[in-house]
């Protein structure tokens, strides 16, 4: 069995015993043992009790994080003429029409968030297969499918978060950096959890947050008490 490096035991210690804490002290917790060298993202994972496989359990949305997200967001643009021009001044990173199409078929996906206008849907959906998977499909739902380019481009460079199901039932996102504040962490993280209780599907039945749970990025994760995350 692999030793543990002095900084992960520290780490483990402090965490033995905790668990359903209220979100300040999670924060509070989950901050001070990101020691790593980096500024470590503080991520949280909520399971969910449904089942993705039925469509009307399905779980998707979009929340503007109040304090952003910490992470530089790279921005692609399908679009073409004004629409491209409006994409551009608003700061988006990569923008193209078949062109676009052709870099991302060839494997070459240098960007964390698509947005698409709706005449530019034809040639996106080609992109199912590549794009779907890594949560990047442009969706009307959240608002990356749409005329208005610029405010798009703006909300997913100024914290927008995007959150979608995975299979097992559960929701994950970064909501902030180590080097946050606390208090900035906190309305993250009750921001987001809002969000995931908001987009509850009709076909959910019986409990439907489970379990959530808050950690960085090279840290243990510590569970987060259901009701006072969700204001209940």
């Amino acid at each position: 069995m692999a030793k543990l490096g002095k900084r992960t035991r520290a780490a483990r210690e402090a965490f033995a015993g905790k668990e359903n804490l209220s979100v300040e002290d999670a924060v509070a917790l989950v901050k001070s043992s990101a020691s790593a060298k980096f500024d470590e993202t503080i991520e949280i994972a909520v399971n969910l009790g449904v089942d993705p496989r039925h469509a009307d359990q399905m779980v998707r949305g979009v929340v503007g994080l109040p304090n952003g997200t910490g992470k530089t967001m790279r921005v692609a643009v399908f679009a073409r003429g004004p629409k491209a021009d409006e994409a551009k001044a608003a700061g988006a990173d990569i923008i193209g029409a078949e062109d676009l199409m052709e870099t991302v078929q060839s494997g070459t996906i240098e960007f964390d968030r698509c947005i698409a206008t709706p005449d530019m849907m034809p040639i996106v959906g080609r992109l199912g297969k590549v794009l779907g998977p890594r949560n990047l499909m442009p969706n009307p739902k959240v608002g990356t499918v749409t005329m208005d380019v610029a405010q798009a481009v703006k909300d997913a460079k100024g914290g927008q978060v995007q959150f979608k199901v995975e299979k097992a039932g559960v929701v994950h996102a970064g909501v902030g950096k180590a080097s946050f504040d606390n208090a900035k962490l906190v309305e993250n993280v009750r921001a987001f959890v809002g969000a995931v209780a908001r987009a509850k599907p009709a076909g959910a039945k019986g409990t439907y947050m489970k379990k959530i749970a808050l950690s960085s990025t090279m840290g243990p994760g510590v569970s987060i008490d259901v009701a006072d995350a969700s204001g209940e």
